[in-house]
């Protein structure tokens, strides 16, 4: 591993643009969870995704103000469709959650069939291309950070299901484009799965979540290797340290709230 200072000025922005993710992935990360809907942000990362692949192929400038509108429109229909079919048909949530990732993962693969780049796009959409973010995403990052998380522990339960979808729309719009698909996903899941058996659940989401994402940029600059794999690889071998850790630790209160009939949190 070779690692000199002369890295910082790349790790530190690509660490910047994981807080902004974690910091609104890891509380929605517990709540999805909770409501047992873990595959909502593939899905919800996929169709924005597909959104940037239409604005893309419209000739609309990347990464500008008409791109991100369509992102978030597909994302925000996406969560709206998401709100209904749960009160519809409750039951069968994951089931259709996993069927729209289908959709619009096989529909972006359609959509870029013809385009001589079209590989090198998806692995974007998918891997992304964290340790290469602008100040100008970071900003924007930000304001969406600040918007979701005051709304968030703001109102609470008062936002009801399409609130809550609407409001994991937007966060999983913003995260998508700045680090990737593979790590959405990992940073909303991970943490809360290794933290929700521990006392303080979103703290301890928080330091797992910003602990994988710094020893994974250093692996990855150092061995020279993809950051955004590196980093979900990480995130999973500090998940699994810390679970074992609190299943020593907290015994009692995990055997606890499991016989109480819910998972813990």
């Amino acid at each position: 591993m070779s690692f000199s200072p002369d890295h910082l000025p790349i790790i530190w922005p690509a660490l910047v643009a994981g807080l902004l993710v974690l910091a609104t992935h890891v509380p929605l990360g517990l709540q999805v969870l909770r409501r047992g809907i873990v595959f909502i942000d593939l899905a919800i990362a996929q169709v924005a995704g597909l959104g940037v692949i239409a604005a893309n192929m419209l000739g609309w400038e990347s990464g500008g103000i008409a791109v991100q509108a369509a992102a978030l429109s597909a994302a925000l229909a996406a969560a709206l469709l998401l709100t209904w079919t749960e009160r519809r048909w409750p039951g069968t949530q994951e089931a259709l959650i996993g069927t729209l990732f289908v959709l619009a993962a096989t529909g972006a693969t359609l959509m870029l069939a013809n385009n001589p780049h079209g590989g090198e796009h998806l692995k974007d959409l998918l891997v992304g291309q964290i340790l290469w973010v602008s100040t100008p995403q970071l900003v924007a990052n930000v304001v969406v950070s600040v918007l979701v998380l005051a709304l968030w522990f703001g109102r609470g339960a008062k936002l009801g299901s399409i609130g809550f979808y609407a409001l994991f729309a937007l966060s999983v719009t913003a995260s998508v484009q700045l680090v990737g698909i593979y790590l959405v996903f990992a940073s909303l899941i991970v943490p809360a799965l290794a933290a929700r058996s521990m006392p303080r659940s979103l703290i301890a989401g928080y330091v797992i979540g910003t602990a994988g994402y710094g020893v994974g940029l250093l692996i990855s600059v150092g061995l020279d290797l993809p950051p955004g794999p590196v980093i979900v690889w990480t995130l999973a071998g500090l998940a699994l340290l810390v679970a074992a850790a609190a299943w020593m630790w907290f015994p009692a209160r995990i055997r606890g709230l499991r016989n109480a009939g819910f998972p813990p949190t």
